[in-house]
């Protein structure tokens, strides 16, 4: 990734045009200053996405540098220039906030890569800006698309306990939208200006999750070529939302209650604390009673997640949320692929409250996103869903004319194609029109079951 616009603050003349020619093919801007000072009007006059200082500098030291260019931006990365071996200073100025330290003679190809890095914690502050300034828009309580008991209750304890800095236990199936409550939970809190940072824990292996949460030092293992930012750090002032909890290793567990109970992180490889501000809300998909009696899962973790339980419904369980649910996801991959409205037939409603869901909504985002790009009629006809070929129904429905069929998806289609020919007498163009396909469709339909016997 390319920078934008560096500043590089040093007072030796020749160390600092070393450094400006060295990254000029990198960035697209780089000025200089000589004192802090100076730098320090680039910074507060100019857009500056990177600054590197030297920490030694005739009017001001590094760590006033620093401490400077944050207040006048917090989201400019800063890169600290020490002598050889001043550890002291290098703790001193990530503790600041300091993006990262080098030591002289400075490495350019080390610089390079901490640069690029610098860049790239950049873009993501820029997208977690861009994020929230979405976000009291797109999850507040009033934007959830719900309408069943279940979801309303949950909506309303959300409500109650988002001003809090109580921890928050999610618990549902997967694909239920645990996630979006969890941004709900961050969008109504004080929190909702500072960073949401969502961490699955059963995506890595165990080896790196430590890494990942509380960050390493440079050096701290082989492979660690330079400092990293764990998400409880990127999560400071914000939320952190702990995905799949229940999935981390049991020595990770006692690390987590740790930082529960004493808000600070120790690096792996680090040698100091750091205080991190931080509010937990964590998800699980797991029976958590049972993974602690398998002794999977800590129990005074569990109470010190659990503070303000909240638990999510599957969609079977509440199925009057799926016409609003199927609506949405129709418009909303219509409009991405430039398609037609379309409205949602009542039988076509029918069939997908019959179905069971065990993808939950996740499942029903896929099948109406196939819909949209698949149907070329307005209105979105049985026909035109596509299940999994085992998928059961409930049979339940009333629904016609399938209203006490119960086999699978593929065996409905077949059925509701067959019995709607039988009522056009045949004739295939209008049983198209009637099931609101082409008629090469149900020609090739029609072939199709003919060749299946």
């Amino acid at each position: 990734m390319k920078a934008e616009n560096i500043l590089i603050i040093e007072d030796e003349a020749l160390q600092r045009e070393t450094l400006a020619e060295a990254l000029r093919g990198e960035c697209s801007q780089v000025r200089t200053a000589a004192t802090a000072e100076d730098g320090l009007a680039h910074v507060a006059g100019e857009r500056v996405d990177v600054v590197i200082t030297d920490f030694k500098l005739p009017d001001h030291d590094g760590l006033h540098v620093l401490q400077e260019v944050k207040r006048i931006n917090p989201e400019i990365a800063v890169i600290v220039i020490t002598a050889y071996g001043s550890i002291d200073r290098a703790v001193s100025v990530m503790k600041a906030g300091a993006f990262d330290y080098l030591t002289k003679p400075v490495n350019i190809e080390e610089l390079v890569m901490v640069l690029e890095r610098a860049c790239a914690h950049q873009a993501l502050v820029s997208e977690n800006a861009r994020l929230r300034r979405d976000l009291g828009e797109k999850f507040s309580m009033d934007g959830v698309i719900a309408r069943s008991r279940s979801m309303e209750e949950a909506l309303n304890l959300a409500g109650r306990v988002a001003p809090s800095d109580a921890s928050v236990l999610l618990q549902g199936e997967s694909g239920t939208g645990k996630e979006v409550l969890a941004r709900v939970v961050h969008a109504a809190s004080r929190r909702k200006d500072g960073p949401f940072v969502a961490f699955n824990a059963a995506a890595l292996p165990p080896t790196l999750v430590e890494s990942e949460l509380f960050g390493h030092e440079k050096g701290a293992f082989t492979g660690a070529d330079y400092r990293k930012e764990g998400k409880f750090e990127l999560a400071h002032k914000g939320t952190l939302l702990l995905d799949e909890v229940t999935e981390m290793s049991l020595p990770l567990q006692a690390k987590l209650l740790r930082v529960l109970q004493e808000h600070e992180i120790d690096k792996v490889g680090g040698r100091e604390s750091i205080p991190v501000d931080v509010r937990v809300i964590a998800t699980s998909n797991r029976d958590i009673k049972k993974r602690i009696r398998e002794n999977l899962f800590r129990e005074d973790l569990y109470y010190r997640l659990n503070v303000i339980p909240l638990k999510i419904s599957p969609l079977r369980e509440r199925k009057e949320d799926i016409p609003l649910l199927a609506e949405h996801f129709l418009q909303k991959h219509r409009r991405e692929n430039n398609k037609p409205v379309m409205s949602i037939d009542e039988s076509t409603v029918s069939l997908l409250k019959k179905y069971n869901w065990p993808g939950n909504i996740r499942e029903l985002a896929n099948i109406m996103e196939r819909a949209a790009i698949l149907c070329t009629e307005d209105t979105l006809l049985p026909a035109h869903l596509f299940f999994e070929d085992d998928a059961e129904m409930d049979g339940d429905g009333s629904s016609k004319p399938l209203s006490n069929f119960r086999g699978t998806i593929h065996q409905m289609e077949k059925e509701l194609i067959l019995q709607t020919l039988e009522e056009q007498n045949g004739n295939k163009t209008r049983a198209a029109e009637s099931l609101g396909i082409s008629i090469r469709t149900l020609r090739n339909k029609l072939t199709e079951y003919q060749s299946s016997g």
